[in-house]
């Protein structure tokens, strides 16, 4: 690999269906330099909105923003942000890209430097995740145009999960489904799993590896993951993300029978069944008012909106009873962590959570508990109690650090579009 302290940073790119987000980060210090997020793609209200920080304590950094009409594409966006680089000249010292990427499947385990081989096994991947993966690729193959002489590697969501056991990711249906066509429980949120367990390890001066932790990423989606010695022996969420704990817009767990009931008796198209239980039910079903928890606590507490409580306590009991199943895949545990943007800021969400796990020895200490929000991590648990924790999560650090690694270790320098 060159020795050019100049390329440093590693450029994250992250791909939704209609969204782009882009953060310049420092692997091995985790310092970001710019954060970009190009939003409502392929449509006439797009924008792509850029964030350049300068070096300095999180509270000190100082920040420009710019606004750039109309990326229409991914493509464009990519395009316009390569743009911005030059003229900040930044583009000279980015090492590498790195791409959050759904769905792996069983191909891929780790991260994985992209080739032509890769970008079509991804795409292939689209049957398993057909919203997330076709974005993915086409980040990826406008990437690879706009950086050709940068590598690019690929981090997947899936990734921690595949060291699951049988017993954890097999369906109880007929076993040549999982053979002839991959229906299988794959887990998500992996990156940000394998994350807070590798902080919470570091504050309890203990190796990963020995390490037992059960970890509730809550945020608009949610996932519970079980994880022994340092790997993930069961995860929440399943062949899809809709499959787990109640969440945002997500159902999560149902009897499969109301979908059959839903089409012959109630005449839902499958389209429609589909748009039901991933966009139209969790809290934001529950309550009838809104997805978000800081409305819904909002409602609970200030307004006395009782359906607004009733959907708080079934998104937390559903997430108590998922943290209490995955004591069977443990034989003792380090630490229960809480991160994602409610399992962080929601003092409220974390109580009620605990509150209903005191059989497996968890007591909240409520002081510490209030004090713990706004990117701010820390014990919340009571001396006396099992060990409790809030930990931000950083998945673009994980992907910088990650592609940084494999760099050095495949001693990749400059390419042009690897075969």
């Amino acid at each position: 690999m060159q020795n050019n302290s100049i390329k440093q940073n590693v450029l994250v790119i992250n791909c939704g269906s209609s969204s782009v987000k882009f953060s310049l980060i420092n692997p091995t210090t985790g310092n970001t330099m710019l954060n970009a997020i190009a939003e409502r793609l392929n449509s006439p209200q797009a924008i792509l909105k850029i964030t350049l920080l300068n070096s300095g304590s999180v509270e000190n950094k100082q920040f420009t923003e710019q606004f750039i009409e109309s990326p229409n594409s991914h493509k464009k966006a990519i395009e316009l942000l390569v743009e911005f680089l030059k003229q900040k000249h930044l583009i000279s010292q980015i090492q590498a890209i790195g791409h959050r990427v759904v769905h792996g499947g069983e191909i891929y385990c780790q991260p994985t430097l992209i080739t032509n081989n890769v970008v079509d096994n991804i795409d292939k991947l689209s049957q398993l995740a057909p919203l997330h993966n076709p974005a993915n690729v086409i980040g990826i193959k406008a990437a690879r145009l706009a950086f050709k002489s940068l590598p690019q590697f690929a981090v997947f969501d899936t990734a921690f999960h595949q060291s699951m056991p049988e017993k954890a990711y097999l369906y109880g249906i007929p076993y040549k489904l999982y053979q002839e066509n991959g229906i299988r429980r794959y887990g998500f949120h992996g990156t940000s799993h394998y994350y807070v367990a590798n902080t919470t390890a570091e504050l309890i001066n203990k190796p990963l590896n020995e390490c037992n932790f059960i970890s509730a990423h809550l945020g608009n989606g949610c996932s519970v993951t079980a994880i022994k010695n340092g790997k993930s022996v069961d995860t929440s969420m399943g062949f899809t993300p809709l499959e787990g704990v109640m969440m945002g817009t997500r159902s999560g767990d149902i009897d499969p029978g109301i979908i059959f009931y839903l089409v012959e008796q109630l005449n839902y198209t499958i389209e429609q069944v589909n748009k039901l239980l991933n966009k139209k039910s969790g809290l934001l079903g529950l309550s009838g008012i809104s997805n978000d928890c800081r409305t819904l606590e909002y409602a609970m507490l200030e307004k006395g909106d009782k359906q607004a409580e009733l959907a708080l306590n079934i998104f937390c009991y559903r997430i108590a009873k998922a943290i209490a199943s995955f004591s069977a895949s443990l034989q003792s545990i380090d630490g229960l962590i809480f991160t994602g943007g409610i399992g962080e800021n929601s003092s409220y969400v974390r109580s009620n959570i605990l509150a209903h796990l005191t059989l497996l020895n968890f007591s909240i200490d409520q002081e510490k508990n209030l004090q713990i929000k706004g990117g701010k991590s820390g014990s919340i648990s009571k001396s006396n109690s099992c060990s409790c924790w809030v930990i931000p999560t950083n998945e673009e650090w994980v992907i910088a650090k990650q592609s940084h690694q494999l760099l050095i270790e495949q001693n990749i320098t400059a390419i042009n579009q690897i075969q």
